[in-house]
């Protein structure tokens, strides 16, 4: 299938949902009045609170929405074919994912810009308030599981991806002694050194493979898991100033431009759909996410759809900055719109690849003996790259070898997909570690707030003896799932987290609009709520039946499974919980209304 009548019928899609549902939302449901002052203006400290120009801003929240997940999910869910995976994420995004950002955008914005726990204790009760910060953490710990495994699997036994990354971090830190102690304030001139150099790591590492020092560079999986676990509680202890600030500023340079560059590479070459519609998995016994296309393709695309971890980013530095009232928008409907648009470029880049190259990359040589296909060019690619691509699992090789391909296939562009391959690598690792830096941070935050209720000086996010502890709580938690466990586990985990902590904020939502009376509208929210809750917890459930509990008794990881059984239970319980007080509330406030208007008739 050609995909340029399907690029051109998407983007009109969005188009449309901006224009009218968007709108539709922010003049009837949310009323966005600008004579409203904004807690950016009416809390100016000049740091948190600080009134900022919506394009600017929205260059922000997209950078801090848009981590690996629409990369990695969207490529693992082209298993099913390619009809379910785009469908979900057009329409998902749209009616769905889109809506949920907005909504709690606003909402945290009206009150002083408070965290969605915050909001789900004032709005429902302590209770959910607790079960809302509990299930946050889970999330927390899970996704960044999930997305250093696909670090992990990119970058095993390869010398010049390892080496690309490796050096992203000495960049990083000359960037920040450079903006903030050797020349403070010269922003412009950070940026041309930092990429500049980037841009050398990415053609030096073409020298590494062979050489002297190919050896130090040429980790195995474990090795790399350590690595990754150095770097996360590194990055969680440093001031933000030294590595982690100058970090997420230069990968911002690379997730804007090379998804630029990836949409205008498929609107010139406009690759066509090497696989099916559906697939025979879409029934199950798929070899990368195990279970039936309903549920498992909606938690497995997760982030290009909807996704509860924006909630924290809605609810986090955004609100603290929105100009005007109307700036939430299109900071909040418009960037995931954008978001989702970035799950259909890498579902198309994944796609684009013959089935039998697609599932050599993705499955363990084992698996893929089983199911009887042959590989078409996996052999030619694996020549130019210089590496062996298959069982590198993880969606993270399938996508860039996806790109690489769409890259080198424009005029001029021929002859190098081996570089296009290594900076599509470097491109991913840096989104994914990005992520990793900022959530071992915001966790490490969560777990001093909760250990500090019973040792106050943990409270205290500047006591380093509390800082070096928690930050090794966090990095040891998700260092384990990624050392112990696999793609298949990891990532449906995460899937059904991140999920549920969707159906936690929808549920929020919609406690605020019916609180706020405005109970007619609450089926905004409350549709993609009955919707992503249902099959969330029907593929929890599935999980922990199908997946976990048989990995404990015959897949010789007892441990593992037991526990991740329980994470997902605990996350379920958490979503019942909310759903319970949440309907109590929705019952009361509805019963008010009537009253209400009994007495006024």
């Amino acid at each position: 299938m050609n995909t340029l009548p399907l690029l051109i019928a998407i983007l009109c899609f969005f188009a449309i949902g901006y224009r009218y549902y968007s709108a539709f939302i922010a003049a009837r449901v949310l009323a966005l009045d600008d004579s409203r002052v904004t807690p950016a203006h009416r809390l100016n400290d000049g740091q948190n609170y600080f009134p900022t120009h919506r394009w600017v801003l929205f260059g922000h929240h997209f950078a801090a929405i848009t981590g690996a997940g629409p990369l990695i999910g969207p490529v693992l869910a082209a298993q099913f074919g390619f009809l379910p995976g785009l469908l979900w994420l057009v329409i998902g995004v749209v009616l769905g994912g889109a809506v949920h950002d907005f909504i709690i955008l606003t909402s945290s914005m009206r009150r002083d810009g408070k965290s969605l726990a915050e909001i789900a204790r004032t709005e429902i009760g302590p209770v959910a308030g607790f079960t809302t910060a509990l299930a946050i953490l889970f999330v927390v710990v899970v996704a960044l599981a999930g997305l250093g495994l696909a670090v992990v699997n990119a970058l095993k036994e390869s010398s010049w991806g390892v080496f690309t990354i490796a050096t992203t971090i000495p960049i990083a830190f000359y960037m920040g002694l450079h903006m903030y102690r050797f020349r403070k304030g010269k922003i412009l001139e950070a940026t041309i050194i930092g990429v500049v150099l980037l841009m050398a790591a990415v053609i030096g590492g073409r020298f590494i493979p062979g050489s002297s020092v190919a050896g130090w560079f040429t980790l195995s999986a474990h090795q790399l898991t350590v690595a990754i676990a150095a770097y996360g509680f590194i990055a969680s202890v440093l001031p933000v100033w030294m590595l982690l600030c100058p970090r997420d500023y230069l990968s911002s340079f690379m997730k804007i431009g090379t998804i630029a560059a990836l949409a205008l590479g498929i609107f010139l070459v406009h690759p066509d759909l090497k696989m099916p519609a559906f697939t025979a998995f879409t029934a199950g016994g798929g070899p990368i996410i195990p279970g039936k296309l309903y549920p498992f393709v909606f938690i497995t695309i997760a982030c290009g759809a909807i996704s509860g971890f924006h909630a924290l980013v809605g609810s986090g530095t955004t609100p603290k900055m929105i100009n005007r009232e109307s700036d939430a928008r299109v900071i909040g409907y418009g960037s995931m719109l954008m978001e989702g648009f970035v799950g259909v470029m890498a579902f198309i880049a994944a796609t684009s690849l013959y089935p039998g190259d697609y599932f050599a990359i993705n499955v363990t040589p084992e698996k893929f003996a089983a199911l009887g296909m042959a590989p078409v060019n996996l052999a030619d690619f694996s020549n130019q790259v210089g590496e062996s691509l298959a069982g590198r699992t993880g969606g993270a090789v399938s996508l860039a070898i996806g790109m690489a391909q769409i890259f080198s296939s424009i005029p001029g562009l021929k002859g190098l997909l081996s570089y296009w391959y290594h900076f599509a690598i470097m491109f991913e690792a840096l989104f994914i570690l990005t992520t990793i830096d900022t959530g071992t941070r915001v966790a490490r935050f969560m777990v001093q707030e909760f250990l500090g209720k019973a040792y106050k000086p943990l409270e205290r996010t500047d006591w380093l003896p509390g800082a070096i502890g928690s930050s090794l709580l966090v990095v040891v938690a998700w260092s384990y799932f990624i050392w112990t466990g696999s793609i298949s586990t990891i990532w449906p985990m995460f899937g059904v987290s991140n999920q549920l902590l969707a159906s936690i904020a929808l549920c929020v939502g919609t406690t605020v609009l019916i609180n706020s009376g405005k109970i007619r509208y609450a089926w905004i929210t409350l549709l993609p709520l009955s919707f992503v809750a249902t099959t969330t917890l029907t593929a929890g459930w599935l999980n922990i039946v199908d997946n976990f509990l048989p990995l404990a008794r015959t897949g010789g990881h007892p441990f593992q499974g037991y526990l991740n059984a329980l994470m997902t239970a605990v996350m379920m319980a958490c979503v019942l919980t909310i759903l319970v007080d949440s309907g109590t509330r929705w019952t009361a406030a509805l019963r008010s209304s009537r009253a209400a208007s009994s007495e006024t008739s």
